[in-house]
């Protein structure tokens, strides 16, 4: 085991190296950075064991410690036998909020809104949105906003929209049956516009379609697609060259598939990269979970996230921005979010969860650190007082099966020693 350990982190040192030059990640023994490499290799029997024993066909990971990659490891396949390499591209899914909510951040900073307008002040299709109050024999009875859905509700997941697919309300089901992910972000809009809000703004955390309502604003704040408007404003300038909402023909070869788990049985995939909808262009730019990326890419996102809006001379945000969208942005009777009531301990800033109570997270981690996660089991994890970075990528559902996430985060946090 120790030899395939060592022969393991030479691999990572030589090809691992070579594939982030071309994005520009340093890296760093783990000693050079406070970690330890024997603690910090236990990452690896532990990841390849869900190999090992048929119980996920691949995963990447990925550590980096003040500015420096010290492990970023492949397991398994990405595609039946083909074997998972460090620049394969998954779906990413909510992994798009964080980047959207920084391009909503980056007009805010340049005057173009205030974070309490309303929606309604951009969006008119808003300006008379119902609430939902109550559903008897003689149907749905609603009732009007108390206060007006703000630009900070959609960031923080507080407006009062929903998702459709985690609740059994009324409204969630007109949700179910609205097809809202088809056409535009215009589109979805107009039929956004037809339904009730859920609950009353600035009354509860729900975890919703917010984020895509925040990438139709950037588009008509902007007058830029969504997807323009994050490749000339965050991707180019951070030479993220693999992130995008669609993946292009002359990359399928690197697009993971996707797998569905069953128990006692062997994954199974569910969307193949050559038919993906993920593999031709799109007019749904979704803002909430379109966009693919690789373990390197979003690596650099989140280090320009821990370095306060600025990586490699590229800044996008002013530091206090990023401490206003990185602290806990909820009220105490909103705490803890919850979307699968799995959050403990978090909080919510802007685009972000939010560690506020290590007691109550029961498990290894810092006050202040924030991450958010994609539905096919990415991961992100950037602590502040650490400045520790973890990415793990992998393509399966359904969400959180295994506890592979706290696993790997547990591993990490082990090997510090410094």
């Amino acid at each position: 085991m120790k030899e395939m350990i060592l022969i393991s982190s030479i691999l990572f040192l030589i090809i691992g190296s070579c594939n982030q030059q071309e994005n520009n990640l340093p890296t760093a023994t783990p000693e050079q950075v406070g970690l330890s490499s024997d603690r910090l290799n236990r990452i690896i029997p532990v990841m390849q064991s869900y190999v090992d024993k048929n119980e996920l066909p691949g995963l990447i990971t990925m550590v980096a410690r003040h500015g420096k990659v010290v492990h970023f490891e492949k397991y398994g396949n990405m595609d039946e036998n083909k074997p998972m390499q460090f620049n394969t591209i998954f779906r990413i899914a909510s992994m798009t909020k964080p980047i959207t909510s920084v391009a909503a951040m980056m007009l805010y900073e340049e005057g173009h809104f205030q974070l309490d307008d309303p929606v309604s002040k951009y969006i008119p299709e808003f300006k008379d949105l119902k609430v939902f109050s109550s559903n008897d024999q003689d149907g749905m009875h609603l009732m009007d906003q108390l206060r007006p859905m703000t630009i900070r509700d959609l960031l923080m997941h507080t407006s009062g929209l929903t998702y459709g697919v985690f609740g059994n309300t009324p409204v969630d089901s007109i949700y179910s049956t609205a097809n809202l992910f088809e056409g535009t972000l215009k589109d979805m809009i107009q039929k956004l516009a037809k339904i009730p809000l859920l609950y009353q703004p600035g009354t509860k955390w729900n975890y919703s379609v917010s984020t895509d309502v925040l990438g139709y604003l950037i588009e008509v704040i902007s007058g830029k697609p969504l997807d323009v408007f994050l490749k000339e404003r965050i991707f180019m300038p951070l030479k993220m060259i693999d992130t995008d909402f669609y993946v292009p023909k002359e990359k399928i070869n690197r697009f993971a598939a996707l797998y569905s788990i069953i128990p006692n049985e062997v994954p199974e995939i569910t969307d193949k990269p050559e038919t993906s909808n993920r593999s031709r262009p799109t007019t749904f730019f979704s803002g909430g979970g379109g966009l693919v990326s690789t373990a390197t890419d979003y690596m650099i996102f989140a280090q320009m996230m821990l370095n306060k809006g600025e990586y490699n001379g590229i800044r996008l945000l002013g530091s206090k921005t990023v401490e206003l969208m990185t602290r806990n942005n909820i009220s105490d009777d909103l705490y803890p979010i919850a979307t699968t009531k799995r959050e403990k301990g978090m909080g919510f800033g802007l685009g972000f969860a939010v560690m506020i109570d290590n007691n109550e997270s029961e498990i290894l981690g810092s006050l202040g650190e924030f991450e958010w996660r994609g539905i096919h089991n990415t991961f992100f994890w950037i602590d502040p007082t650490e400045e520790l970075i973890l990415i793990q990528m992998a393509q399966y559902s359904p969400s959180r099966y295994y506890p592979i996430h706290n696993e790997f985060k547990v591993l990490v946090y082990q090997a510090i020693v410094d």
